[in-house]
């Protein structure tokens, strides 16, 4: 098994007298999905955040293909090859896909005051890259709002592997998605894998993680439970790991289905 990308060890993020993260370990190897799983306010959105150099870390420590590494900035962590896609998308509507995937990279053409948009060679790339990722656009200047939910999505991953992401961060990508994009997005995410990038997909939602996930870990009020492999853990013990899960177990049996 290779060595981790990103490792982070023991890792307590304070703000003031609360404790939003308590000694909590993690890490992710080239070509796997690492799920974290836990219920709101379990401490996921703190943890990516401090992965992503947004936030510093009170103590602990982060290593970085085996260096020790301290992101002062999201741009730090984005020229390494961190990269996070969270629930926003930060995508503007109105906007054309190709814009939106080369937003504050853009490539240009022409010299001095006559430097302009490559319009054609965005529009190509963007075209290439999704289809890459099984999704065939009507064009790239189309508006970005036009998409799907499950499309933008892949938007967002796309630009992020595009542009060397080493690690793919995802927050809850599937969390405000109908089934059908749902499955897209979970396709998406097993074909970065399997190009090589580490995706470490953060979710409340076991049945999607155990979708694609290879190892999974469970993060419950700013501690880690444990991590297990593909294969030796099963979604209801996942479930009962996390916050209410098994209170949610006794309503699926009262139901006599799945919530």
């Amino acid at each position: 098994m290779s060595d981790p990308i990103i490792q982070l060890d023991n890792i307590e993020k304070h703000f003031g007298n609360v404790i939003a993260l308590n000694g909590v370990s993690f890490d992710v190897r080239a070509g796997e999905c690492h799920c974290l799983l836990g219920d709101n306010g379990a401490g996921k959105s703190t943890f990516i955040k401090t992965m992503s150099g947004v936030h510093q870390p009170t103590r602990g420590s982060i290593t970085f293909e085996g260096k020790p590494m301290s992101f002062g900035s999201t741009r730090e962590a984005m020229e390494a090859g961190i990269a996070t896609v969270f629930q926003d998308l930060a995508m503007i509507p109105l906007m054309s896909v190709a814009r939106n995937f080369f937003m504050g990279r853009e490539p240009v053409k022409g010299w001095g005051p006559f430097r302009r948009f490559d319009v054609d060679h965005a529009n190509a790339v963007t075209m290439a890259e999704m289809k890459k990722m099984g999704i065939n656009l009507r064009g790239a200047d189309q508006a970005v709002g036009t998409l799907s939910g499950g499309e933008r999505q892949t938007v967002a991953i796309a630009r992020a592997v595009h542009f060397g992401a080493k690690v793919l961060i995802l927050d809850e990508p599937t969390s405000a998605l109908g089934v059908r994009q749902t499955s897209n997005v979970l396709a998406t995410i097993d074909k970065v894998r399997k190009a090589g990038v580490g995706v470490v997909f953060i979710s409340h939602n076991v049945r999607h993680a155990m979708a694609v996930g290879d190892r999974f870990t469970v993060l419950n009020r700013g501690k880690t439970l444990g991590t297990a492999k593909r294969g030796e853990i099963t979604a209801e013990q996942l479930q009962d790991l996390m916050a209410g899960g098994q209170e949610l177990a006794q309503l699926e049996s009262t139901l006599g289905g799945t919530v």
